[in-house]
């Protein structure tokens, strides 16, 4: 039977309201050997199970009998395909110590390189497929409201270099400005990993302090500026454990580059194996702007991703990209006279920024909310 309305089912709470109707309902990832349901008499005509356990005594063939689609468990994989929800920093780097990395995120991403990332089976592949499919759906409950029950959230993105270390000026000021747009009411996302990443999720993290208290938390962190430093993510961890209950932001890191530590100031991380899903979808999620700041040939080539998503309103609405770094962006390249002349015409062009000024940015987000295409806007086109 094809439902014309599904219920996503990720908890044992939903399954006991659900009265021993499981119709029309996907179940997702759940250990269903305590649960209390009438499993002879249940109706799950047109239901899905995704990698869930079964009490001895029942019978999958029965269930698929009475109309219910079953997606078994994956043997011997480090991640689960069907998990419900998205990653947190606790999780994934649960096993972690300065002596040794035995972290959750570790053995995936070892797992990657070694059966999935260059030329997975069709096993494997499929396991990834479902892994991040079931990623997106985390991400979709965490944007729309329904994990932290505060509506649907104005998602900014910022990008910028993974190399940027602590000490570049450029990480200081995207930290204040990621701070100021989550204190104005922005929720910032990231590519979660190093460098601008980093910072951006660091002043999200961390948008209740004063500018003062931000800059000798950004000394403090300077003292270990890269990734590959000695020091560097136990001294994260020490502002985690000054801070322990920061603002929420979102992380969007990839195994693709697992050999780069997700950044640990993220309360929500959407970790994906496809590198390009992960990159398309974070571009499309940024509704209410997105930032780039000084970054190399990644960089680049998200701002002609967002520029085609902008040009054909792929999402039928357009949204602002501010270019933040005037020398990155008009003198050592010419980024921003190449976007400038593809927009003429479109209206998108009205919602281009340069600019060097962490309030003039704020200002520019907050006067440019994302506005439906009406496609071109004057008879003049460049092509």
């Amino acid at each position: 039977m094809r439902c014309s309305v599904i219920r996503e089912i990720d908890s044992l709470d939903r399954i006991a309201r659900s009265g021993g109707k499981l119709n029309c309902s996907v179940v997702q990832g759940l250990d269903l050997r305590q649960a209390s349901l009438p499993w002879k008499e249940l109706d799950c005509n047109g239901a899905v199970f995704l990698g869930c356990r079964f009490p001895a005594e029942v019978s999958v063939c029965d269930l698929m009998d009475k109309g219910a689609l079953v997606f078994p468990e994956f043997p011997d994989l480090p991640f689960n395909p069907y998990r419900p929800e998205l990653y947190t920093r606790e999780e994934l780097m649960e096993g972690w110590t300065r002596e040794d990395d035995q972290s959750v995120d570790k053995k995936i991403y070892d797992h990657f390189v070694k059966h999935g990332k260059k030329n997975p089976d069709i096993i494997e592949a499929l396991a990834e497929r479902l892994h991040d499919h079931a990623i997106d759906d985390g991400l979709t409950d965490l944007l729309e409201g329904r994990v932290e029950k505060d509506g649907v959230k104005k998602v900014v993105a910022i990008m910028g270099g993974h190399s940027a270390g602590r000490d570049d000026p450029a990480f200081r000021k995207v930290a204040h400005l990621a701070r100021e747009l989550t204190a104005a009411g922005y929720f910032i996302a990231s590519g979660g990993g190093p460098g601008i990443m980093e910072a951006a999720n660091l002043g999200a993290y961390l948008a209740s302090i004063n500018e003062v208290e931000l800059d000798a938390i950004l000394d403090e962190l300077s003292t270990s500026p890269n990734y590959s430093d000695e020091g560097y993510l136990a001294a994260a961890n020490r502002v985690i454990e000054r801070y322990p209950t920061g603002y929420s932001s979102l992380a969007i890191p990839t195994w693709f580059y697992g050999h780069e530590p997700t950044n640990m100031f993220a309360n929500h991380i959407a970790k994906y194996f496809s590198n390009s899903i992960r990159e398309d979808g974070l571009l499309a999620i940024a509704r209410y702007g997105i930032i780039f700041a000084p970054g190399r040939a990644g960089t680049t080539q998200e701002i002609f991703q967002d520029a085609c998503q902008n040009h054909y309103a792929s999402y039928q609405e357009v949204s602002p990209m501010v270019f933040l770094g005037t020398k990155r962006y008009t003198k050592e390249t010419p980024l921003w006279e190449t976007i400038q002349r593809l927009s003429e015409g479109r209206h998108y062009h009205e919602m281009l920024l340069l600019s060097d000024e962490v309030k003039e940015v704020v200002s520019f987000i907050r006067d440019h909310p994302p506005e439906p295409s009406d496609g071109v806007t004057s008879t003049k086109v460049s092509l």
